[in-house]
């Protein structure tokens, strides 16, 4: 997937954290560049397989003047970050800070800017795209105005093992055989393989100077939706899915269904599917000047996909669309005892001693979430995931990135590993909607030659009265809930321990 280089270049990559960031940064060191990640918390690289290759500039292009100095000796920006699902003023959020990162760059010299935007339809005005694809390409246009060359690449339908696209293709063609859907599954689209939008990314470090415009980027085939969702079945060994298009379902009531049936909230349902109304095929193919097709040529949607179901398969999905934290996520630190100062806390702790080894625990422990659950009241779980997606939240259906391990940014369900200890610590910190901030945190410890102690502490720190109704409200679950996770998890291990034992 890279391409040879001569001479090595400086790169800054904005959105390391994120789906396509956190694949961009090794593919870039493979070609032998050197990368600098800027982010807004350093720690969130710590279990990134190629942190030790990395520098680090902590900043936030929402921030201008946390940039000063992230660009220096910079020779090529990429800027792969996005307001995507934070509400309705994403699109001056996405203007200011593409603002903010352009004059940046432009004052320390650097020589690029690599932009990864979305695919616009040429015959429809700004004033009729969808919100989401109208930014997309103002940021664009923003950055090109700010001195320093700048490569636009506009891609559309990403397909790739953990991008929001493909889990919203792979989610409504495996749960729904017969489906209703709204009229947009009759529009064209070119999808591109997240392995192809890579080697534009890398191969565009070394575009000429005077290129200074956008560039289509695409795959080998141009299908409707429709045609994309009964190829994936195909390629799925599914049977072949009933599809029937309706006028009826308007964006914002379709991107509700697809928030009902897939992980992906509708928070960035919504701008997806709004995006959906408009025909997105590549213009022109002016990149293959640049960034020739690879011998084999560009990979097609089916083995696009065949390549996405083997990651899923195989446990090897290096990010997924969940990956970047969402903008404007609590940071205060987790309240620690006795000196914590933020006002008001409460805490719910239970604690058991169960005699098997630590690591027997940590395996469940580790195992959290996801297809395994969260070993108590598995409806009571789901309501409070329904009623987080009611109210505009990212719900229970994040799951996992890998089924077994964990590490520090990780999404998990409506938690995200804020702290990971292997072997000792599990820290989750809640995203769900809520009136405060809230914590899990998980600690094996061993007890005696042979046991274990588990401790579970639940904390939340109201915000005004509301959140103090809210704690007093839920209070008496606790008990059932958090004694109960409690209690399986230590009853899971016994058993896991004692299997192991056996078979051993």
């Amino acid at each position: 997937m890279s391409q040879p280089t001569a001479p090595p270049l400086r790169c800054l990559v904005t959105g390391a954290t994120g789906y396509i960031g956190g694949r961009l940064v090794p593919e870039l060191l493979r070609a032998g560049h050197t990368v600098r990640c800027l982010v807004r918390e350093p720690g969130r690289l710590r279990d990134h397989p190629w942190r030790a290759e990395v520098e680090t500039a902590t900043g936030d292009v929402t921030r201008p003047a946390t940039l000063a100095g992230a660009f220096d000796g910079i020779d090529v920006a990429y800027y792969l970050v996005h307001s995507l699902g934070t509400g309705a003023g994403f699109e001056r959020t996405d203007r200011d800070a593409a603002r903010a990162f352009g004059a940046a760059a432009a004052q320390a010299g650097v020589g690029r800017i690599v932009y990864l935007g979305g695919l616009t339809p040429a015959a429809v005005p700004p004033a009729e795209l969808s919100a989401h694809l109208r930014s997309r390409a103002e940021v664009g246009r923003v950055l090109r105005a700010g001195g320093v060359p700048t490569a636009e690449l506009r891609a559309a339908v990403i397909l790739g093992s953990g991008s929001a696209s493909f889990e919203m293709l792979r989610y409504l063609t495996e749960r729904l055989p017969v489906m209703v859907t709204p009229n947009w599954v009759d529009t064209r689209i070119q999808p591109i393989a997240v392995r192809d939008v890579l080697r534009y990314l890398v191969g565009a470090a070394l575009l000429p100077p005077d290129v200074d415009r956008s560039l289509d980027i695409g795959g080998p085939d141009v299908l409707t939706y429709r045609e994309m969702m009964t190829r994936y079945a195909a390629v799925a060994g599914l049977p072949r899915r009933v599809i029937v298009p309706v006028p009826v379902l308007t964006p914002r009531l379709s991107s509700h269904w697809v928030g009902l049936v897939t992980p992906v909230p509708n928070a960035i349902a919504r701008p997806l599917v709004e995006s959906l109304r408009h025909e997105v095929v590549c213009g022109e193919n002016d990149i293959a000047r640049y960034v020739p097709d690879p011998p084999g040529g560009l990979i097609g949607f089916d083995d696009a996909v065949r390549l996405a179901l083997r990651r899923i398969r195989d446990a090897d999905v290096a990010t997924r669309w969940s990956s970047a934290s969402l903008a404007g996520a609590p940071s205060d630190p987790l309240p620690t005892d006795p000196d914590w100062a933020g006002g008001s806390l409460y805490e719910d702790v239970k604690e058991s001693r169960v005699d098997v080894p630590p690591d027997a625990v940590w395996r469940v422990v580790e195992g959290i979430g996801g297809d395994n659950g969260w070993y108590s009241l598995p409806l009571a779980w789901a309501v409070r995931g329904w009623m987080d997606r009611f109210v505009g939240g990212v719900g229970l259906r994040r799951g996992r990135r890998d089924p077994d391990r964990l590490r520090v940014g990780d999404s998990l369900d409506f938690w995200r590993v804020e702290e990971i200890r292997p072997g000792r610590l599990l820290r989750l910190r809640a995203e769900m909607r809520l009136p405060g901030l809230a914590w899990l945190e998980l600690t094996v410890t061993p007890d005696g030659a042979t046991g274990t102690r588990y401790r579970q502490r639940a904390l939340f720190h109201p915000h005004g009265l509301a959140g103090h109704a809210y704690w007093w409200a839920v209070a008496p679950f606790h008990g059932v809930v958090f004694g109960g996770m409690a209690r399986n998890i230590t009853e899971r291990a016994r058993a896991e321990a004692a299997g192991a034992a056996a078979a051993g």
